[in-house]
This record gives structure tokens, C-alpha cells and sequence, in this order.
């Protein structure tokens, strides 16, 4: 992972790709599925675009690991409220995968407002041979029906099969910024600006109310929830960040058990993430990333900055409104690795291990099949490489602030704009 070195290097294909860029076209989420056989993405359009793993096959063994359309859908329109005049953006928030418990699959979506439970099935069988209805479906004339037949099932192509199982609304007053379903399976949260609520999956018309911050007077208000999350293991403890850099670490069954403020201006944390072990928090905020022990509150087990070239011009990203960019951040299978998006394109990556780290870019000129990726390295003054690109030349319209980690292998997605990147080593499985 060292930018000087090049015998560890990553392949990658490019997945799916615009001639034009629309708003609705942007990915808005990106999230892999419990096995990692099916990655989900999510646009500003509301659409909800399932990829599925294709098998390796003997004829092209480097085929694994390609990432095909499986199945799109529609999951949220815009819509308007009338009480409060307001339009509510059809924009996906956040997709969460249901651990699988049959042959379907399941799947929250939310917008601002409402989140969506959607069940995905294939049918590659149909019955024919129905006693009662002909073949278009419609009855028969019952006069006509003078023998009894079984009906059989007969194969058909495949096909994936998109269903609406619950919708749960009207539970938030602001919007969602995050939904997390529990190790119990049964119940989820949802978190806006302001309260976190808890809803059991199978009953959509009440939620209960688990935080809020809400001040009596609104005039009063000092922070809001940015992130939140379920731990993986236990089902009674979950965290969530505030736009003040704070992390509360909280119990169910009793209060608070950490509350971490911090004084910096900078230091709102965008997203949250428990190790896939529950031993540590990953959090970004828009400078570093930080590695937490949940034993040790007073202070962050590791820091690693992120682009620290841009400390000189904070004040211009903040007039742009960059610094309010909420950058989201992934641990790889093992919680050795983690990775991270910035500008121009670029995404992190930090080896806990080695302390070694790599910035790569998610581009259109690198982007044929097995291309491998050449480390990126920002300049700031002073002597230039070749390919080093100055911090001056950055490009702060194109920035990867969703990224997704596959759950067991070295494969990553990465959405840059309206363009699905997938990263993946083939040169050594052991590469982070």
C-alpha cells in the first residue's frame, strides 16, 4: 500500500457509466448486501439499481468478481407536504440489506421522510394447466369444464421480481440521515437532525422515540445527529454522532455510556461505523478519520488525516459550503483496513497494521477492465513528481463521499457522481 511501491496493485472494472450526468443520475448511497453476492445503489432519481456477483465460470476464470445488473426499480417519487408546504425530495438516503432468511432478499430504502421495506424474489418457473382460468388468466365458462387436470410448472426465463412489503412513514419530523437494522432482526432505527426512533419490522404505523435533542426553544439549538448505528453483536447498545463531534455510546436497557465532546470547529462527524468485530467505532469527520475503542472514551485509538493539505483553505471550502460535505467511511472484512473518500475523485485507504496508506482515483481514464490503479499523491509546494497533482489543480465538484466494502473479500464500490466504480485485487488476496 505504500505509494512508492508497486508489487501490491489493485484491478478494478468500470461498472456503469452516463454519456450525461443528471441530477437524478447521481448515486446518493451504495451498500453491499450481508454475503456480498449483491451490491445496491441508490440515486437522487429515487431508483434503487440491485447488482449481483457473477459466477465464476471455467471458460473466463478472471470473470468473478464482475458485478452485473440484476435488478432496478423505482422506490421513492417526489412528493409535497401540504400542512407544511414543503417538497419532499425523492432522493435515496440510505439502503440497509435484511439478513437473508429464505430465498428472498429484503431491503430498507429511505428518503427524507418515509423508508420503504422491499422484497426481491426470482421466478424462473410458471404454472400452466389451471382448471378454472385459460391461459390469459381469465375464468372459464364453468359449463365448458368437463375434466379435472394438475397443473404443472413449467421453466421460464428468469425473472427478478420487485416487491413494496411495508412502508413506514409519518415517524420523522426532519429528515432521515440514517437507517440501521439490529442484530435481533426484528427492529431497526432510523435517526433525522434531531430524534431517533426504533420500529419493529413488522409493524409500520408506531415507532418509539429512543434520543432527542430537540430544545424547548429551537433558538437553543446547538447540534445535530449526523450518523447513527446498531452495534453488530449486542442488540441493546448503538451509537450516533452529532454535528459538535460528539459520539454517544448508548444502552437501551439503561443511559448513556459514552459522551466524547470535542471543541474543534471542523470536527462534525459525517458518518459512524462499528468494526464488524464491535470492539472499535470508525468516524469521519471532514479532516481525519478515527479508530475508537468502545472501553476507552477519553480519547481515539488512531487518527489518520485524510487530506491534511487542505488545512490551509479551510476558510474557502467553507464559503463554498465543501466543509459541509459529508464524507462516509468503510472497514474492510478483517477491520485491518479502512477507507474513505476525499476530492478530484480520490479515495484513502489506511493499513492499521503497517501505518502504510494509498490514494487512489476512481476515474474515467483508468476505467478498462483490469486496468490497474497507480497511486495518486497531492503536492503542496516545494518539489514535484511526475504524477503528482499540485493542491491548487484540485477538482472539489467531484468527490467520493459513499463507499461500501465488500463483507469478506478485497472488493470495493465507489461511487464517483453518477459513475459505479468496483475496485478489486486480483494480484495478491491478502492486499488491503
Amino acid at each position: 500500500m505504500g505509494e512508492d511501491t508497486d508489487t501490491r496493485k489493485i484491478n478494478h472494472s468500470f461498472l456503469r457509466d452516463h454519456s450525461y450526468v443528471t441530477e437524478a443520475d447521481i448515486i446518493s448511497t451504495v451498500e453491499f448486501n450481508h454475503t456480498g453476492e449483491l451490491l445496491a445503489t441508490g440515486d437522487k432519481g429515487g431508483r434503487v439499481v440491485i447488482f449481483q456477483r457473477e459466477p465464476e465460470s471455467k471458460n473466463a476464470p478472471h470473470s468473478q468478481g464482475e458485478y452485473d445488473v440484476y435488478s432496478t426499480f423505482q422506490s421513492h417519487e417526489p412528493e409535497f407536504d401540504y400542512l407544511k408546504s414543503l417538497e419532499i425530495e425523492e432522493k435515496i438516503n440510505k439502503i440497509k440489506w435484511l439478513p437473508q432468511q429464505n430465498a428472498a432478499h429484503s431491503l430498507l430504502s429511505t428518503n427524507d421522510k418515509t423508508i420503504k421495506l422491499w422484497k426481491i424474489t426470482e421466478r424462473d418457473k410458471r404454472p400452466e394447466g389451471y382448471n378454472l382460468k385459460d391461459e390469459e388468466g381469465k375464468l372459464k365458462d364453468l359449463s365448458t369444464v368437463t375434466s379435472l387436470q394438475v397443473p404443472v410448472l413449467k421453466p421460464m426465463d428468469l425473472m427478478v421480481e420487485v416487491s413494496p412489503r411495508r412502508v413506514f412513514a409519518n415517524g420523522h419530523t426532519y429528515h432521515i440521515n440514517s437507517i440501521s437494522v439490529n442484530s435481533d432482526c426484528e427492529t431497526y432505527m432510523s435517526a433525522d437532525d434531531l430524534r431517533i426512533n426504533l420500529w419493529h419490522l413488522a409493524v409500520t404505523d408506531r415507532s418509539f422515540n429512543i434520543v432527542d435533542i430537540k430544545p424547548a426553544n429551537m433558538e437553543d439549538l446547538t447540534e445535530v445527529i449526523t450518523a447513527s448505528e446498531f452495534h453488530p453483536h449486542h442488540c441493546n447498545l448503538f451509537v450516533y454522532s452529532s454535528s459538535k463531534g460528539s459520539l454517544r455510546l448508548c444502552d437501551m436497557r439503561a443511559a448513556a455510556l459514552c459522551d466524547k465532546h470535542s471543541k474543534q470547529i471542523i470536527s462534525s462527524v459525517s458518518d459512524v461505523k462499528f468494526s464488524h468485530s464491535g470492539r472499535y467505532m470508525l468516524t469521519r469527520d471532514y479532516l481525519t478519520v478515527k479508530v475508537w475503542d468502545l472501553n476507552m472514551e477519553a480519547r481515539p485509538l488512531e487518527t489518520y488525516q485524510v487530506h491534511d493539505y487542505l488545512r490551509s483553505k479551510l476558510c474557502s471550502l467553507y464559503e463554498n459550503d465543501c466543509i459541509f460535505d459529508k464524507f462516509e467511511c468503510a472497514w474492510n472484512g478483517s477491520d485491518s483496513v479502512i477507507m474513505t473518500g476525499a476530492y478530484n475523485n480520490f479515495f484513502r485507504m489506511f493499513d492499521r497494521n503497517t501505518k502504510r496508506d494509498v490514494t487512489l482515483e476512481a476515474s474515467r481514464e483508468s476505467s478498462k477492465p483490469r486496468a490497474v490503479l497507480k497511486p495518486r499523491r497531492v503536492c503542496v509546494g516545494g518539489k514535484r513528481r511526475r504524477d503528482d497533482i499540485s493542491v491548487d489543480s484540485l477538482d472539489f465538484t467531484k468527490k467520493i463521499l459513499h463507499t461500501a466494502w465488500h463483507p469478506t473479500e478485497n472488493i470495493i464500490a465507489i461511487a464517483a457522481t453518477n459513475n459505479l466504480y468496483i475496485f478489486q485485487d486480483k494480484v495478491n488476496s491478502d492486499m488491503h
